[in-house]
């Protein structure tokens, strides 16, 4: 009998831990309304939609009206800012795909081993004596982003994780580095190709 009790306290223990874990990682909490999916969720907080599920134990992407969901922590606003401006720069006048996608390029170098481990770095970082974008460069960047480039990153930040993998994009008009023509094609957005 006290191995029972044992056993069941050290599983109660194990779960409330657990619980715990799962609920300092959240930054917030958010009832499910209906029509609301995990996709408008993660794009309304900025959050990549695989981790809400991963935090929230979901393994499917079926949810409920009044059900309670964490909210994982998302990037900073000042990272965001500074994505925002990168994107409004880099993909003005582009369609709103492209700009979601130009976003994207910055958090998949984030999470790729031969990229700096913070949306700055990636951004500020220099290769071969130059900028990896060109409004770091020239100076655009320090321009404040409009809604649309905004709305944009918190799209990319719900996607995160998902897609194609792209890690460059390029203007095949204006580029002269023989190189990123060599790299694998993913897709094509208004004058960006995107690549890996």
């Amino acid at each position: 009998m006290k191995k029972i009790k044992i056993a069941v306290l050290t599983f109660v223990s194990a779960v409330s831990l657990f619980s715990f874990q799962t609920v300092s990682e959240a930054s917030t909490t958010h009832a499910v309304k209906s029509g609301e999916s995990l996709w408008k969720i993660g794009n309304q907080y900025g959050v990549s939609v695989l981790d809400l599920k991963k935090l929230n134990q979901q393994s499917s992407d079926m949810i409920f009206a009044g059900q309670n969901l964490a909210i994982p922590q998302s990037i900073s606003a000042a990272d965001k800012d500074l994505l925002a401006r990168l994107v409004s720069a880099e993909a003005n006048g582009e369609p709103y795909a492209g700009k979601v996608a130009v976003a994207t390029v910055v958090l998949n170098r984030l999470d790729h081993a031969d990229f700096p481990n913070s949306i700055n770095e990636v951004i500020y970082q220099i290769d071969g004596g130059h900028y990896a974008f060109t409004p770091v460069q020239n100076g655009t960047i320090n321009q404040a982003a409009d809604a649309e480039s905004i709305k944009a990153v918190n799209e990319a930040l719900a996607f995160r994780g998902q897609g194609n993998g792209s890690i460059y994009f390029y203007n095949p008009q204006t580029s002269s580095s023989q190189w990123i023509l060599s790299r694998e094609v993913t897709v094509t957005i208004g004058d960006h190709v995107f690549a890996k």
